[in-house]
């Protein structure tokens, strides 16, 4: 076995990764010449969060681009097409405590009507907007989750320093929330939008 052999091995073969992968596109639409966010309401008969607000995305498949996983997401559940969605930024992503890769992407629909978007109702149970010009002037209501590790009654404190005094590190998980009218947007999908109005609230001062 060799330095080189083993660099040749891991650079030809699939690299392994230790967390589920994510992308997300952040759709802005022009309404009577005003910008909003559009959202989704997640279909009542998905076995995973059924009901819940959110934006397109879902799970990066093998071989894909992490933008164009967020551009197909969008497709497949808005039905629209490729051209008429532009990829605006990359916002970056972020990890959550279930070991998740999130990417996110800003995007615009370009030339559509939303009245005239015949969503996936397999995925999608409605559709809505938001003026992006109320969400950057309501403060987020921001909620910080403790996470703690939860030590199985069988784990072998013997094997490291300090055994049973080990000190394990704790953090916390940030919960944001938005609200329109009726709707509550929250978790994921509200931390999501967090990081795209943290980027752009100065255009707003």
């Amino acid at each position: 076995m060799t330095i080189k052999l083993i660099k040749e091995y891991i650079n030809s073969h699939k690299k392994y990764k230790t967390y589920s992968e994510f992308s997300v596109l952040i759709p802005l639409i022009e309404i009577n010449n005003e910008l909003h966010l559009l959202f989704e309401k997640r279909a009542l008969s998905l076995d995973s969060q059924p009901g819940e607000i959110c934006f397109p995305g879902g799970k990066k498949e093998d071989g894909e681009t992490p933008s164009y996983s967020s551009i197909r997401e969008t497709m497949e559940e808005l039905n629209i097409k490729q051209d008429q969605i532009e990829i605006l930024n990359n916002l970056g992503y972020f990890f959550t405590p279930y070991n998740y890769k999130i990417n996110i992407f800003l995007g615009y629909l370009k030339n559509i009507d939303i009245d005239s978007i015949i969503f996936n109702k397999d995925e999608v149970d409605s559709i809505f907007t938001v003026p992006l010009k109320h969400l950057i002037e309501q403060k987020s209501q921001n909620y910080k989750l403790d996470v703690e590790m939860k030590v199985p009654d069988n784990f072998p404190y013997e094997k490291i320093e300090h055994g049973k005094n080990y000190s394990f590190k704790t953090g916390y998980y940030n919960v944001n929330f938005y609200e329109y009218k009726d709707i509550v947007i929250w978790g994921i999908t509200a931390n999501i939008l967090n990081v795209f109005l943290n980027n752009i609230k100065e255009l707003f001062i």
